[in-house]
C-alpha cells in the first residue's frame, strides 16, 4: 500500500508544474512616454536606442529581473543567466544585413521566454511576464539590457549572505 502511495504522489508530482517563488507582479513605472505599440508583437524592438525607453526599461528591470539576474542584468551571485550576453554572438558579424537578422532572432527569443516564461521539466524557473508587463515595457527592458557593458562585475558580497 505504501508503495502504491508513494508511486502515486511521484506520478502527480512529476506531472504538475513546481511554481519558483518568483511572481510576475507589475513594477510601479511610468511607461505613459513610449510610443503604443498595439496587441500584435512587434518581431524586432522598435524602442532599440531610445533614452526613453532604455531608462523606463532601467526602472522596470530593477523592480521585476534584478533579483534574479542581477542589478546589471550580468548575474553575477545571482541564479539566473547573464543578460548581457544575449547578443555576444551578434557583435562579432560584420556584414550589417546579417548581423541584424541576428539581433532580430535574439529579440524574438527574449521577448517569448519573457512573455511565456520559462519551464524546464515541469519547474518554472521564471514566470510569464506578458500578462503584467506587456509589449511596452518588455521592448523597453531588452532596450535597457543592450546598454549594460560587458565587464566583469563582482559579487557584491552583502548578495551572498542575503542569499544564506
Amino acid at each position: 500500500m505504501r508503495r502504491l502511495f508513494f508511486g502515486g504522489f511521484l506520478l502527480m508530482t512529476a506531472l504538475s508544474p513546481v511554481s519558483a517563488e518568483e511572481v510576475a507582479n507589475r513594477p510601479d513605472v511610468d511607461a505613459s512616454s513610449l510610443a503604443p505599440l498595439g496587441t500584435e508583437w512587434r518581431r524586432v524592438n522598435p524602442y532599440r536606442g531610445n533614452s526613453a525607453a532604455i531608462e523606463i526599461g532601467g526602472q522596470a528591470f530593477a523592480q521585476t529581473c534584478a533579483r534574479c539576474h542581477g542589478p546589471e542584468a550580468n548575474a553575477t551571485g545571482h541564479p539566473a543567466p547573464d543578460l548581457r550576453r544575449t547578443d555576444v554572438a551578434c557583435r562579432r558579424i560584420k556584414t550589417p544585413e546579417i548581423k541584424a537578422k541576428c539581433i532580430a532572432d535574439n529579440d524574438i527569443f527574449f521577448s517569448k521566454s519573457v512573455r511565456k516564461g520559462k519551464t524546464i521539466v515541469g519547474v518554472v524557473h521564471m514566470p510569464a511576464w506578458e500578462p503584467v508587463l506587456g509589449q511596452e515595457l518588455i521592448w523597453a527592458i531588452r532596450s535597457y539590457i543592450e546598454t549594460r557593458p560587458l565587464t566583469r562585475l563582482e559579487p557584491n558580497p552583502s548578495d551572498a549572505m542575503a542569499a544564506h
